[in-house]
């Protein structure tokens, strides 16, 4: 069994890593951001691995987009650091992120006053993108940002980035009418893993599922996306209710199919 103490094969990216590498994944690159959602954070022991690509698929109301709103507003409420929501299908709401942080009210050992929700919002960047060119563009802005250490708030460096959904930009281009498509989603997942890890950023994206045929669904965008994500996690909602359910798909140090059960608060 690999140690947590070592980066995964696929952490190392075809490449050799020395001593001082090694001792730095150790010691700056474990740190988690918790989602806020118990459960969740229970089955991954902690929350988002910084340095890593999560991805949370399922079904439509299944919950994903609240497990981005909540980690959003637990990370910022915390001050952990700033995040940047890029917003694919206008999901991103404010009066949620609200409602989150007034209802929770340890973060501030009291009720939230006005002036810490805003401070809140501050925190979180949102942006719309709406097709894959202008992803590209974000990102590339967000890489030349990173590097000169502009993405910032009061002191506080950007520690998640979050896409909800990465494959309502993907799906359209992997289709036929783009013959490069796969090329660019390729390039996105390269560009992602490559902001996580310089940069020392956890990064969450969300998936929709498709049918696999038989009555069976799965996660949307193939077998070339599937490779991407070092954790795939598949949750799903019962019925006429905030119950929901946590599955790993995959994980590089956690066994496939564990799960979990959790609330998403009304």
């Amino acid at each position: 069994m690999m140690s947590q103490d070592q980066p995964s094969t696929e952490d190392r990216c075809g490449r050799f890593w020395n001593g001082m590498e090694l001792l730095k994944d150790v010691t700056e690159k474990k740190h988690l951001l918790p989602t806020g959602l118990e459960g969740i954070d229970t089955l991954l022991g902690g929350g988002l691995r910084r340095g890593h690509l999560t991805e949370v698929t399922g079904p439509s109301s299944s919950g994903k987009t609240q497990v981005c709103l909540h980690s959003a507003s637990l990370v910022a409420a915390k001050h952990l650091g700033v995040v940047m929501y890029l917003d694919t299908s206008n999901s991103f709401s404010p009066s949620r992120v609200a409602t989150i942080i007034d209802g929770t009210p340890d973060l501030f050992g009291h009720k939230a006053k006005g002036c810490e929700i805003e401070d809140v919002m501050r925190s979180i960047i949102c942006e719309s993108v709406f097709d894959i060119f202008a992803l590209f563009e974000v990102l590339n802005q967000l890489e030349i940002s990173l590097s000169n250490d502009k993405v910032n708030n009061g002191g506080s460096k950007i520690c998640l980035l979050i896409i909800d959904s990465i494959s309502s930009l993907l799906a359209p281009i992997i289709g036929g009418k783009y013959p490069q498509g796969r090329s660019m989603m390729i390039s996105v997942a390269m560009i992602l893993k490559k902001l996580a890890d310089e940069h020392n950023l956890s990064v969450l994206v969300t998936n929709h599922m498709v049918s696999a045929g038989n009555g069976a669904v799965k996660p949307a965008l193939g077998e070339s996306w599937k490779a991407v994500p070092h954790v795939r996690l598949v949750i799903s909602r019962e019925c006429r209710s905030n119950i929901c359910t946590a599955t790993v798909l995959k994980h590089t140090l956690l066994a496939s199919g564990s799960t979990v059960k959790f609330t998403v608060p009304s």
